[in-house]
């Protein structure tokens, strides 16, 4: 995909997040599902990890190289005519400047970033860690001239066994990954507490992006309580395994 056309498919991306309160980008992982969804009227797509991971027999949590996810995502990417962002988990030991580059080559124009360091036992990056490197992608998008969506991932919540003890912590790292230059923030484990959710939304002036299960959740519900963005993570792919065994079952020996 020529620069051009991946510098109009990220403007595109930014349009969209604009227009759209929440912008639901569903979450796929090979040209089949990314092409169904284009067919079901979305206007742009993200790749996800874990399922991509799963369709592939790779682990998740890093269990491919960034080399092999970006050959993997590549062809995803080209199938469609719509802005395609990607889950690069923590960066695979990456530098910023190197993934930005991988994810422009393979025609991406998002990426998701998280907290939780995987290639080094599982550690989770501080606040300050955290915000010096989605400043660094930042700023490698800005040198390459293409305004790629950075969304900024916290697990904190996640690991957390009290959630709400944690709220203070977390807002401070999604303000500082606003500050840091994010175009969105993803506090990861809380789409099923309204309160969180709220508390999240309100702290910060850019769209907090929510996981969602298709069939489960009520977008209105979301956009009720300031999602600005929803990405389904692994659950869409875990909705379509349990329809699909639901409709084999009674064709089983």
């Amino acid at each position: 995909m020529d620069l051009h056309t991946t510098v109009e498919r990220a403007q595109r991306l930014k349009d969209l997040h604009a227009q759209h309160r929440p912008l639901v980008l569903p979450t796929v992982w090979d040209v089949w599902s990314a092409r169904t969804a284009v067919a079901a009227g979305f206007p742009a797509l993200t790749i996800g990890s874990h399922p991509l991971a799963d369709s592939r027999g790779a682990d998740d949590h890093e269990g491919q190289t960034f080399a092999e996810v970006i050959a993997a995502v590549a062809p995803i990417i080209a199938a469609v005519d719509v802005p395609v962002s990607v889950d690069l988990e923590a960066g695979y030991g990456q530098k910023p400047a190197d993934l930005v580059a991988g994810l422009i080559e393979a025609g991406g124009v998002g990426l998701n970033i998280e907290d939780t360091v995987h290639s080094d036992g599982g550690r989770v990056r501080s606040t300050e860690e955290h915000a010096a490197f989605v400043a660094g992608l930042r700023a490698a998008a800005d040198d390459a001239g293409v305004p790629v969506w950075v969304n900024g991932r916290t697990d904190l919540f996640l690991h957390a066994q009290d959630a709400s003890g944690v709220l203070d912590e977390a807002v401070e790292r999604l303000r500082a990954l606003e500050r840091a230059g994010a175009d969105s923030v993803y506090p990861v484990g809380i789409q099923d507490d309204d309160e969180l959710l709220t508390a999240v939304t309100g702290a910060v002036g850019i769209p907090v992006n929510s996981t969602a299960h298709p069939v489960k959740h009520d977008l209105e519900r979301f956009r009720r309580l300031g999602v600005g963005r929803v990405t389904y993570g692994p659950l869409l792919q875990f909705a379509l395994t349990d329809t699909m065994k639901d409709m084999l079952k009674p064709w089983a020996p």
